[in-house]
């Protein structure tokens, strides 16, 4: 089976005029050259095509409508084998900008946590937190496909206030964790992957703690440590200048095992050419920094034979 992710950057179906046209992989807050949206979900195709996943876990996706209409009109269209199984749930984020999975193989189990509370997972709250509001910013989709449980996040970002977004983030992390602990029995010894925009930086806040600290600290396997450190990065923040990997696949100690020599691979040829540290080739359309396939690299990672 191989597994990818990625952030594909307001996915957003839109109409004017009655003519449907995709976002570009732009932030709507940013002002941006919107004449250069076909070219970025073009490249969004592209890069998905090359990655030729059997399972796609994709975050900021707007609805199910989207991802059919992207699928339908750009990624068939770019040459990629068709994905029978689209999935794309309502979550919480305001902007409709949800989790989302493609996937070739027979899907067994959806199960969308995007209701979900402190008070539901027996999770005591921070101060200023209200235990009754949903715990996740977007979801955290269940996805079974075979023997492999996939647990697609994406959690709160530093912005506007990272010392803020650290508690939202934590938060998520634990909720994460302890639907994992209820739902299988030993789940050291089952099957199962997270993945996506956990959006935890490398210039770390609040006393230098890791957030997302309850899923790795001997719990998962963080499968991106199988990558030397220099090539641990999927994301280039052009107002900072830095460089940094939010995008993750933490594996079941039992996954982490079965396979060992499985080490994930980060594709960044749909990356702007602003994107300096990386030095290998991009897709004909890329630019300075837009046209891109999105602001994020993808990762994908092979587990033959599950």
């Amino acid at each position: 089976m191989r597994i990818a992710t990625l952030n594909v950057q307001n996915l957003r179906l839109q109409s004017i005029n009655g003519r449907n046209y995709l976002h570009g992989a732009w932030d709507s807050d940013d002002p941006e050259e919107e004449s250069l949206d076909p070219i970025d979900r073009c490249l969004t195709a592209e890069l998905l095509k090359a990655l030729d996943a059997d399972v796609v876990a994709l975050q900021e996706v707007f609805d199910l409508e989207t991802l059919e209409y992207f699928h339908q009109n750009y990624l068939l269209p770019a040459g990629a084998s068709p994905y029978p199984h689209l999935i794309c749930l309502p979550g919480n984020d305001g902007r409709g900008l949800d989790v989302a999975v493609l996937s070739r193989l027979p899907v067994d189990a959806i199960q969308s946590h995007a209701s979900l509370t402190l008070t539901e997972l027996a999770i005591d709250p921070p101060p200023n937190v209200d235990p009754d509001f949903p715990v996740f910013r977007r979801d955290c989709l269940m996805v079974t496909i075979g023997p492999l449980t996939l647990f697609v996040c994406h959690f709160k970002s530093t912005y506007p206030d990272a010392v803020t977004a650290w508690t939202t983030r934590r938060l998520e992390a634990l909720a994460t964790r302890r639907l994992i602990e209820r739902h299988f029995q030993d789940p050291a010894q089952n099957l199962w992957l997270i993945t996506g925009d956990l959006n935890e930086p490398n210039n770390l806040v609040a006393g230098d703690r890791r957030a997302i600290a309850p899923l790795e600290t001997g719990f998962s396997v963080d499968l991106m440590k199988r990558l030397p450190e220099k090539e641990r990065w999927t994301y280039f923040d052009p107002h900072s200048g830095l460089y940094h990997c939010p995008d993750a696949m933490l594996a079941s100690p039992a996954l982490a095992e079965q396979w060992p020599n499985s080490e994930p691979i980060v594709v960044r040829k749909g990356l702007g050419e602003e994107t300096a540290r990386f030095h290998g080739p991009r897709f004909a359309d890329v630019g300075k920094h837009r046209p891109h396939a999105s602001d994020h690299a993808a990762v994908v990672i092979d587990f033959a034979g599950l």
